[in-house]
């Protein structure tokens, strides 16, 4: 009997350091430390900045107008993704808006509905004032945080919104197509929020409604925010811009012919001069700190992560001239 006993607490410890493996450790950031810039020590008056919490959440400014993609700031963790409901962390919106020095904004436009880009975005806009665009699963979003009617905009394809000196036109795409036929049918199968969402809720329930792609245009140059590694074939054509937001998270689990499509149909099009690659960060991961790669238990679960950063690199020693940057977290850089 003794011996069992022991037999079982080895076992339990054994299966305690492996959980911890798996969801406390997380692999290596798919990106070269190369590419990291650093703050800018000086914003010139009527520079237009960007800043970075991680995933796909952006704080763009020109001095006059603020807005924001996703504001997501929340990280729920493996096992209330896995198995319980989740909501937003009010506490970390508030250090999130802090870091980023946001009191204020226009508007926050999520690049579609799953948890990591929308949960968070309907009391980002009730703290700061903003405007919540996006899609009808996305205004639903919002309607089951009880934002106000007036505070929600349901947008277009290709109809451009002005927000001061912005010009952002939504050009509806497709999300990242998750090779493993099960978890696609998870998490794109039945796409849209139909009635308001009333959190907490399982991470299933924030339904993808519309993956967009954002083209910018601003006096001072122009920029494209691809939140997820999806496309629809010629999408993109005739949206040029100077900088590219590249959404590159599950890429590498994708077969060589998926990555060099998505290359040509977003960076192909843009012809931009600078990729700024997003969305490869821990979804799990604290919310301050460096960034790092996936937590381990989702790194198996999406396998590949390596050949992500073998592609980029692949890419960027094919197309001399044209920058590759990383962002830091929180701090302002100037784009133009």
């Amino acid at each position: 009997m003794r011996w069992v006993l022991r037999g079982a607490l080895v076992a339990g410890v054994l299966l305690g350091v492996a959980a911890w493996v798996l969801l406390a450790t997380y692999v290596e950031a798919p990106v070269d430390p190369a590419w990291a810039v650093a703050p800018s020590a000086e914003i010139p008056p009527g520079s237009v900045t960007v800043r970075w919490t991680g995933t796909s959440t952006l704080v763009f400014s020109d001095g006059e107008t603020t807005w924001l993609t996703d504001g997501w700031f929340s990280r729920p963790g493996p096992l209330a993704l896995l198995f319980g409901g989740i909501e937003p962390d009010l506490a970390a919106i508030e250090r999130g808006l802090a870091a980023n020095g946001v009191s204020e904004a226009a508007a926050v436009f999520p690049v579609h509905s799953h948890y990591d880009h929308a949960m968070d975005a309907p009391e980002v806009a009730r703290r700061t004032g903003a405007l919540l665009l996006g899609s009808e699963s996305t205004a639903n979003i919002g309607r089951g945080w009880e934002l106000p009617e007036r505070r929600i905009r349901v947008v277009r394809d290709r109809e451009p919104v002005r927000l001061g000196r912005f010009m952002l036109t939504p050009i509806e795409s497709r999300h990242f197509e998750f090779p493993d036929r099960a978890v696609r049918e998870r998490a794109l199968g039945d796409p849209d929020i139909t009635e308001p969402l009333v959190p907490p809720v399982g991470a299933f329930d924030y339904k993808v409604g519309k993956a967009w792609v954002l083209h910018v245009a601003h006096p001072r140059g122009s920029f494209l925010v691809v939140g997820s590694a999806g496309y629809v074939e010629n999408g993109l054509a005739g949206y040029e811009a100077d900088v590219i937001f590249l959404g590159t998270g599950g890429l590498g689990s994708q077969t060589p012919e998926y990555r060099e499509a998505y290359w040509r149909e977003t960076v192909g099009h843009a012809r931009p001069r600078k990729v700024i690659p997003i969305h490869w960060d821990s979804l799990t991961g604290p919310i301050e700190g460096p960034f790092t790669g996936p937590v381990r238990a989702l790194a198996f679960l999406s396998s590949g992560v390596e050949h992500t950063l073998a592609f980029l690199k692949e890419k960027e020693a094919a197309s001399p001239g044209l920058v590759f940057e990383t962002l830091p977290r929180y701090d302002e850089v100037v784009l133009f």
